[in-house]
C-alpha cells in the first residue's frame, strides 16, 4: 500500500469491429483485460477510490479502473463475459434518453450503435455492473444553458436511480467536454466525474476532475503490458504531446 498511489481509470466505448477511436475489437479487448490479469495489478471501483480520498482508506501502489462510456449493447454481448471471466468490477456510464435506442452522435456515414434497454442494465447491475450517469441527451454540456445544464446532470440522476433502485453517485460528460461551470455543479450531485484528459490519476487529481486513458491508443498488445509493467511511461508522454498539438492545430 502507498500514500502516493497510481490509478490508471481506463476509458472505453463500444466493443466491435470497427477501426475508429471509440472502437476496440473483442479480441482485442480481451487481450488487453488478459494482460491486466497477468500482471496481476488489481482492479478497484470509483467508490474505492472515494473512500480512499475521503475516509483515508488504503489503496494498492498501482490499480486499475474500467469505465464504459454509451452504454452501448456491445458492452453486455462482448465486454461483460470477459470482465465476469476475471472478476473485474466496472462502471458504465449511460445517457438516460438514449437507453434502448440508437445513438445520434456518431460521425457521418457511420452505423449507428445500439445501447442497452433498461431490462439488460437491471440485469447486469443485478451481477454487479455500476452504472453512472452520462447526462440525459448526450449534448455537450459547455454549450448548455444554466437550467437545461441542471436538467441534464439532476435528471439522468434521478432516471436512472428509480429504474435500478440504488444510488448513482459518478458521473462522465458526454465528449469528456468539461469547464468550471459544468465541474463545479457535477461536484454537488455526483461523487465522482471523469473526463478525457489522458494521464494516470495520482493523489492530487480532483475527484471531480479525474483523467482517463483511452484504451484505442494501446491496440497494440506488447504496448499494453509495456505500460502495465511500469515502462510505458515515454509512450503516454508522446500521445499527450500529440493531442495537444492537434488541439490547437486542428488541420493536422
Amino acid at each position: 500500500m502507498s500514500n502516493t498511489p497510481i490509478v490508471d481509470i481506463l476509458m472505453y466505448h463500444s466493443i466491435s469491429q470497427g477501426s475508429g477511436p471509440t472502437t476496440i475489437p473483442p479480441n482485442v479487448f480481451a487481450e488487453q483485460m488478459d494482460a491486466i490479469a497477468e500482471a496481476g495489478l488489481p482492479v478497484i471501483t470509483l467508490d474505492d477510490l472515494v473512500e480512499a480520498r475521503n475516509m483515508g482508506k488504503p489503496l494498492p501502489d498501482r490499480s486499475i479502473i474500467l469505465t464504459f462510456d454509451d452504454a452501448f449493447l456491445d458492452f453486455a454481448e462482448e465486454a461483460y463475459p470477459v470482465l465476469q471471466g476475471h472478476g473485474f468490477p466496472a462502471i458504465v456510464y449511460l445517457p438516460s434518453d438514449y437507453v434502448g435506442r440508437e445513438e445520434l452522435w456518431i460521425g457521418s456515414g457511420a452505423k449507428p450503435r445500439k445501447l442497452m434497454d433498461w431490462p439488460k442494465i437491471k440485469e447486469l447491475a443485478a451481477e454487479g455492473i455500476q452504472f453512472g450517469s452520462h447526462a440525459v441527451t448526450h449534448s455537450d454540456l459547455t454549450m448548455v444553458t444554466d437550467d437545461t445544464l441542471g436538467i441534464e446532470l439532476n435528471v439522468s440522476k434521478a432516471e436512472i436511480e428509480d429504474e435500478l433502485g440504488r444510488p448513482v453517485d459518478h458521473f462522465a460528460p458526454p465528449y469528456g467536454l468539461l469547464n468550471s461551470h459544468v465541474t463545479n455543479l457535477a461536484s454537488s450531485i455526483y461523487k465522482t466525474c471523469v473526463g478525457t484528459r489522458l494521464a494516470q490519476a495520482g493523489p492530487v487529481d480532483n475527484l471531480h476532475e479525474l483523467p482517463r486513458i483511452e484504451m484505442h491508443y494501446f491496440r497494440d498488445i506488447t504496448r499494453w503490458k509495456a505500460h502495465l509493467a511500469g515502462r510505458g511511461g515515454a509512450y503516454l508522454a508522446r500521445r499527450k504531446a500529440l493531442r495537444w498539438v492537434r488541439e490547437r492545430l486542428p488541420w493536422m
